[in-house]
This record gives C-alpha cells, sequence and structure tokens, in this order.
C-alpha cells in the first residue's frame, strides 16, 4: 500500500482543500493565528529582544564597573539591573528560547501538522509577552526589583517597594506559560510521531525535547510553591521566612535551587540537542552512539535534581550534606561527558565540513568545557568556601551558560533558518559574529576568574581604587562590547532582507523529516504524514520526500474543512487516532490578557480586579474548550489513505487531552509536595515545630473534609461507567452530588483552620497555606465537573463521546491525593508530633 499509485488530479484537490485549512488569516486577524510555524517565530523573536534588553542591562553595568568610584548610575539603579539582568536571561530568555524553537521545529521533526494544542501554544505566548513586558517595564518607573534574581529574604520581604511583588508574580505568570509549553512539548513528542517512528527512531532532538520538559514540569512547580508562600508573606504577613516568628529564610533557598540548578540543564540540554542535528549534517553520517546519547541525556536530568545544594555550602549545612551534594555535584560531569564524546566520535567517523554552524558549535564546546572545569572547581565545598559570591562564580555561571546556550543557539539559528524562512543567512557575516563575540567574551569573562580569586564580591556597584580590580575591570568591560558587537551583526543578519527563496529544501543534506516541510509557503506542515522506518529517513527511505508531497502517504485531504493530524501510541507509533487541532482564535489572547490581570493586580494589592480578571480568564478557557475541543465528529471513522481507517474521537489514555491533563498534574503534584516539604522542613529544624500549647486545627471539620472530597471523588468516578452505559441522568445526579460534595469539603477544611492566626507563627501559616492551596484546586474540580454536567445536559458529552469526563476523572484522582495528604497533615500530623 505504501506503493500505491496517486492519482494528480486528485492529489491538487486534496493540495487546495488542505492549503484553505492550514492557510493563516489574511489582514489583522493574522494575530488570532495558532500555527506552530507562526507562534515559534513570534515566541522566539520575542525571547530574543528580551535578551537583547538584557544585555543593554549587562552593558550598562560593565560601564559602571569599568573605574573605580564612578557614579555612573546609583547602587539601587545598579541593584534594579543586575537583578533584571538575571532574571530576564533566566526566565525571559533561556527558557523561553528553548520552548519557542521546539514549538517551531518539533512538528516538523516529527513529521506532524502540529502540536496537538495550538491554543496552548498561542496563550503561552501571549501570556509570556504581557509578563515579560509587565516585568521589565518595572525599570521605567525605577520601580524594578532589586534584590537579585534570586529574591532571597529576608532583605526582599522587608522590601516596603513594589519591586519584589513584581518579581514575584509577574514571573509566576511566566512560570505558568513555560509549563504550559512544556506539556504542549511533552504530548507533542509521545503522541505526535508519524506510524512507525518508535520511541528508538526519534530524533535525538525530540528526545531532549521530551527530557528538558519533564525537567521544567518538575523544576519550575517547587519555585511556584515558593513564590506562593512569599507573596503571603509580602501581602498578609504570614511569617514562612521569619525567624522571629518560627520561620525561616533558608526554606526560600531550598525551594529556589530545588528550581535553580535542574534550571542550568534545562538551558544546556537544549543546546546539546541544536548540536546532535548540526554534527551529523558536518559529518555527513549517523550520530555515533545514539542509544548511549539518550541515556546520557536522561541521566543528566535526573542528576540535576540531586546538585542544587552546592549553591548552598556557605550556609551551615551538615558536614555529610555538603558531602553528599558535592559527590553528586561531580557525578553529573559523567553523562555530559559521554554526550560530548560521542559528538566527537561522529567527527572523526564522518567526513567533516565545517560549515557554518558548526564553527558555533565548536565554540560553544570550548567554552563550556572549560566552564564545566570550573564547575568541578567550585563544587568542592571547600573551594567554594573561598569562591563563593566573589567574581570567580560569575565568570564559572557565564561560561557555563554562554558556551552552553548561547553559542549553540547561535549556531541553530544559522542551521534551521533556511528551514524557518527558505533563505540561507550570510556566510561572512556569520563569521564576522563568531570571532567577535568568541574572542569579546573570553576577555570578558577569563579575567573575572582572577578578579574573584583576588577578593572582588559579586553584586558591588563599585570600589575603590588602591585594591587591585581596576585593570581587570577595564578589561572585562571592553570584552563586554566586543561581545555586543558580534551579537549586534548576528542580530543585523537575522533581520536584513535577503532576497529570492531557495529552492532547495535541504541545504546541509541532512536525514531527519524537519527538511521536508514547505513552510513558509505552506502552513499545512507535511502534505501526507509518512510511514517511517528510519532515524534519518531521508537518507535511508528513497523517495519519501516526493511522496509526501505528492500525497501518497496517510492524512493527504481535508474533506471536512478541519485542522487534523494522527495520534499514534506512546511506545511504537501505532495509529490509533484522528484529531481535530484547534484554529485561530482571539479567546487564547483574551484568556492570557486576563490571566495576566489576575496576577499582576495583586502587585498592587488590587484584589476586586484580580478576582474578577481571574473569572474572566476562566470564562475565555471554557468558551475556548467548549467551542473547539473533543467536538462530536460527524462520522465515527475516517479513511486517511492507503487503507487505514481510524477514529475521529477517542477518550481516556488513547487522547492526547488525556495526557495533557496527566502531565499538568504531575507538574502540580510536585508543587504541592514542595508545600509539605515546607511543612516538614520547619518540624526538622526548629525544635519547637509545632509549638508547645499552640492550637491545632479542628479535628471535626478535618475529618468531615477528608470524607466529603472522597465521596465527591467516588460520585464524580462513578459517573463515567454510568454515563457509558447510557444512563445519563444518573450520571448528572452523581456530578451534582459531587459539586456539592465538593464545596462542603473545601469549606470544611476552611472552617478548621479559622480560628487560627496564620500571622502569629509559622505553624498556623502554614497550615493556612496547605488549606488555601487545597480549596482553591477544589474550585479547578468543581468548575469540570460542572463543565461535565453541562456537557451531558446540551449535548457536549454523550455515552460514546465522553473525553471530558475522563479528563474531569482524572483530575480528581490528583486531587483525592491532595485533599487526603492535606487533611492528615493539618489535622493528623500535628498531634503525633
Amino acid at each position: 500500500m505504501l506503493t500505491a499509485p496517486i492519482d494528480p488530479e486528485l492529489a491538487d484537490a486534496q493540495k487546495e482543500r488542505l492549503l484553505a485549512v492550514w492557510n493563516d488569516p489574511p489582514g489583522w486577524r493574522y494575530w488570532s493565528a495558532v500555527n506552530n510555524s507562526e507562534v515559534g517565530l513570534w515566541y522566539s523573536l520575542t525571547a530574543f529582544a528580551f535578551m537583547l534588553i538584557a544585555g543593554c542591562l549587562a552593558l550598562v553595568m560593565r560601564l559602571q564597573l569599568a573605574i573605580p568610584d564612578n557614579d555612573l548610575i546609583s547602587a539601587d539603579r545598579f541593584n534594579q539591573f543586575f537583578t533584571m539582568h538575571g532574571s530576564a536571561m533566566m526566565f525571559l530568555f533561556a527558557v523561553p528560547m528553548f520552548e519557542a524553537i521546539s514549538i517551531l521545529l518539533l512538528p516538523a521533526f516529527l513529521g506532524a501538522r502540529d502540536m496537538p494544542f495550538p491554543r496552548l501554544s498561542a496563550y503561552g505566548y501571549w501570556s509570556f509577552l504581557i509578563g515579560g513586558i509587565f516585568v521589565m517595564g518595572s525599570l521605567l518607573f525605577d520601580a524594578g526589583p532589586a534584590g537579585g534574581w534570586f529574591m532571597y529574604p529576608p532583605l526582599t520581604t522587608i522590601d516596603q517597594g513594589v519591586g519584589p511583588d513584581i518579581w514575584l508574580l509577574g514571573l509566576s505568570f511566566i512560570e505558568v506559560a513555560s509549563i504550559a509549553a512544556a506539556v504542549e512539548l511533552i504530548v507533542g513528542t509521545i503522541k505526535c510521531r508519524p506510524p512507525g517512528m518508535r520511541i528508538n527512531l526519534m530524533p535525538l532532538y525530540a528526545w531532549y525535547v521530551l527530557v528538558v520538559g519533564a525537567m521544567i514540569l518538575f523544576a519550575f512547580p517547587p519555585l511556584i510553591a515558593g513564590d506562593f508562600l512569599f507573596e503571603l508573606q509580602r501581602s498578609f504577613d504570614w511569617p514562612f521566612f521569619d525567624p522571629e516568628r518560627g520561620g525561616d529564610p533558608l526554606l526560600w533557598q531550598h525551594l529556589f535551587w530545588i528550581f535553580g540548578h535542574p534550571e542550568v540543564y534545562i538551558i544546556f540540554l537544549p543546546s546539546i540537542a541544536v548540536a546532535a542535528m548540526v554534527v551529523p549534517a558536518a559529518a555527513q553520517r549517523p550520530m555515533v552512539g545514539y542509544n548511549w546519547i539518550v541515556l546520557s541525556a536522561v541521566g543528566t536530568g535526573f542528576l540535576s535534581f540531586g546538585l542544587w545544594v552546592h549553591h548552598m555550602f556557605t550556609t551551615g549545612l551538615p558536614s555529610i550534606s555538603l558531602g553528599f551534594f558535592s559527590a553528586a555535584s561531580e557525578a553529573v560531569v559523567i553523562p555530559t561527558g559521554v554526550q560530548l564524546f560521542a559528538f566527537v566520535a561522529t567527527l572523526l567517523a564522518g567526513r567533516v565540513k565545517m560549515i557554518l554552524p558548526m564553527l558555533w558549535i565548536a565554540g560553544a564546546l570550548a567554552i563550556f568545557t572549560a566552564g564545566g572545569l570550573t564547575g568541578v572547581m567550585v563544587a568542592l565545598a571547600p573551594f567554594d568556601w573561598q569562591a563563593h559570591d566573589s567574581y570567580f562564580v560569575v565568570a564559572h555561571l557565564h561560561y557555563t551558560l554562554f558556551g552552553g546556550m548561547v553559542f549553540p543557539l547561535i549556531g541553530g539559528v544559522y542551521f534551521f533558518y533556511p528551514f524557518i524562512r527558505k533563505q540561507m543567512m550570510s556566510e561572512r557575516l556569520g563569521r564576522i559574529s563568531f570571532w567577535l563575540t568568541f574572542v569579546g567574551f573570553n576577555i570578558c569573562f577569563l579575567p573575572m576568574h582572577l578578579t574573584g580569586l583576588k577578593g572582588m564580591p559579586r553584586r558591588v556597584y563599585t570600589y575603590p581604587g588602591d585594591v587591585g580590580w581596576d585593570t581587570l575591570n577595564m578589561i572585562s568591560t571592553v570584552g563586554a562590547f566586543v561581545i555586543a558587537a558580534g551579537i549586534a551583526v548576528f542580530a543585523w543578519d537575522l533581520v536584513r532582507p535577503k532576497g529570492k527563496l531557495m529552492e532547495d529544501r535541504n541545504p546541509w543534506n541532512e536525514g531527519s523529516l524537519m527538511w521536508s516541510h514547505r513552510i513558509p509557503d505552506h502552513y499545512w506542515g507535511v502534505r501526507s504524514i509518512p510511514y517511517v522506518t528510519s532515524r534519518n529517513p531521508l537518507w535511508d527511505q528513497p523517495g519519501i520526500v516526493e511522496r509526501m508531497d505528492q500525497g501518497g502517504y496517510y492524512l493527504p485531504d481535508a474533506q471536512e474543512g478541519l485542522r487534523e493530524t494522527i495520534i499514534t501510541s506512546a511506545i511504537d507509533a501505532r495509529p490509533q487516532h484522528v484529531t481535530r487541532v484547534t484554529g485561530p482564535a482571539w479567546c487564547t489572547m483574551w484568556a492570557a490578557f486576563f490571566t495576566g490581570g489576575a496576577f499582576i493586580f495583586p502587585t498592587f494589592h488590587w484584589y476586586p480586579p484580580a478576582v474578577i480578571s481571574a473569572v474572566l480568564a476562566v470564562a475565555c478557557v471554557i468558551y475556548w474548550l467548549w467551542t473547539s475541543t473533543a467536538r462530536i465528529p460527524e462520522n465515527p471513522m475516517k479513511d486517511v489513505n492507503l487503507g487505514l481507517r481510524l477514529p475521529t474521537y477517542v477518550s481516556g489514555p488513547s487522547a492526547p487531552g488525556w495526557w495533557g491533563v496527566f502531565i499538568t498534574m504531575l507538574g502540580d503534584m510536585t508543587a504541592f509536595a514542595s508545600l509539605i516539604f515546607g511543612y516538614f522542613f520547619y518540624w526538622t529544624v526548629h525544635p519547637n515545630f509545632p509549638p508547645p500549647l499552640a492550637d491545632h486545627a479542628n479535628g471535626a471539620w478535618v475529618a468531615l473534609s477528608a470524607l466529603c472530597y472522597a465521596a465527591a471523588w467516588g460520585a464524580t468516578r462513578v459517573a463515567r461507567p454510568i454515563n457509558r452505559s447510557g444512563a445519563v441522568v444518573m450520571a448528572q445526579v452523581l456530578l451534582s452530588a459531587g459539586i456539592v460534595l465538593a464545596i462542603a469539603g473545601a469549606a470544611a477544611i476552611m472552617l478548621s483552620v479559622a480560628a487560627l492566626d496564620p500571622t502569629s507563627h509559622v505553624y498556623p501559616a502554614i497550615l493556612w497555606a496547605i488549606a488555601v492551596w487545597t480549596a482553591v484546586h477544589t474550585i479547578v474540580g468543581i468548575i469540570m465537573q460542572g463543565y461535565c454536567l453541562a456537557g451531558t445536559i446540551f449535548g457536549k458529552v454523550m455515552p460514546e463521546y465522553d473525553a471530558p469526563i475522563w479528563n474531569t476523572v482524572l483530575f480528581w484522582h490528583f486531587l483525592l491525593i491532595t485533599a487526603l495528604v492535606s487533611t492528615a497533615v493539618v489535622g493528623l500530623v500535628p498531634r503525633m508530633m
């Protein structure tokens, strides 16, 4: 069947229908687009713009430090600049840029039409844009956060300005967008592979996306939990980080660095993914050690979560802890080294052509290796005690992140630009940019190692002229401007006019499916979804591109006028069903706008507008889901070509929506676990936690809450098979009962702590925080129950079409765990201590 003849007239008609369905909306409606090709491009350019702004802040700081006793900017302004430089580079550039490029490229690598949730990608982008403008815009009003990109208390908890609130709430908003993008990428990698692309045939880029997406899913939630506690202290004086009332500022450091050190590898691994595509193209042979690279990437991601304490070696932790985390910090070098040696082996085994992207990758390997060597040094506790908070650490950080992120990223842009725009960037300008950036980087940051060893601390806005730092700082400042010149050349090469489009879709002769795409002239992604039998199908499957272009594989048509792609099984990529993906819409933009209001208004203690914004954001999301997801199909089965018929609607684990809920709730449970970690952290470090004679939560209300939550879960769980059996009225009764019981459970857990004063001590404060967390999640569960109830009434949910109920039951599985753990910690554990 894969070689069946193709009718040219039929193929032309199919092509026209596909073009009509997948084209971007014209005129001003263009901004309602949700195509991965458009959203990914917007995302990438916006992240690059934030990077340029952060770079300009760095140049001003270097001018301030160029000479001793300088007064170019004030100490407070300097503090705002270094805080926002670090925050922008980490939260507005490094991670968003990975997600942006992956949204843009991943469907092409997988031979898919689009990501499974295009509107979620668009929502994430608009959230990122609004949050980024809000946070960076604070500098224009001299109101920017000034406590460092790590926001250590107590300095930031006692700050009377709005800067810390802008950082906490603005970046929490952006973190939500990052998690949304991670969910999209993970589900896309698992469920949108073409038929035949088993998990061991995935491109290495897809493997790195999967690993990094999982790392984001487990690294960002602890920071969100920390932000939650931090803002409760800032807004309501609940003393989570106040030692005088039982709090501990070290809890923030733990939660922050549980996020912060995996963040380094979240930044680094995507760059390795880019290298994993460039190196085989330069060597013109498949990658050596594919399985070892995959295992090493997974190992790096796993080990990265065991390193966070090496940022806290000077906080007085026990020696056994220092030894364990020092050893773990050394161990992570092993899987990283395996990946780098595999690249070197591939180059040695091939016939290398030093293409321009490979030059940037080579520079990245050199700089990152140097950063890794200094990383081994600071991983040793005795050395770290000497170098901590000095410019030695600044140099190490930038050698690691610039070498591990910026150089590979720019190399990747030169490599993938022909795919994105069907044009080539300038070889001459690319080499000029490389050498300016490479030389300037080493002039800037290499002397900082010596500056730090000579005693210059980080984050000082000036220094006296008699301590021997002035010459080194002047050299670093000159180097910074050389870097800026290199980046400026690259930026000009990126945006300058480039003439006519290329004829050759695959100028690097690379073997992955991405070079079969015809974006930007055809927004459908692939003309037909291929059957894949190789890791390098363009090298190993002769004629595959031509047959894809002719519509000779799966789903070559759009007879119903809907955007569709094929969903396959998670492991062996067997076709499971045809999913209808969402098209252009304004509701994603409005949902992001109102979500932004829910985060931004509390910065200024404007709580009524925040509540109204949250309600409107929920309304937009409900409208979006109701009108465009899990739609009742006109036919239960669809002919996707080559004799294959697939269902057009599925529920449960076969559906991408179920996977989306499952993966989202894994991240949510990580945040909840971080909150519970906080409770036991206080118990571990304070011998009088809970305080003697402290009032506890009301046991009767706690027990009632647990019973109500269990009953609400049971009613919702039973409603699913009851509805499937055709007893729709009984399912409606059960869903209604579940709503009532959920309301009762949330009310009971809040009443259990109502008599406690959360401002008096951290013990009642943490109980209140857990209760509030549970109640807010219950509101989400009630909305989902109500959505399913309305669906059964208005025909959105039927016995045979019940995906919303499956997703709601899955959410309630996690909510039940949250509720039972919360009631145990609030009501039972304190009485056992």
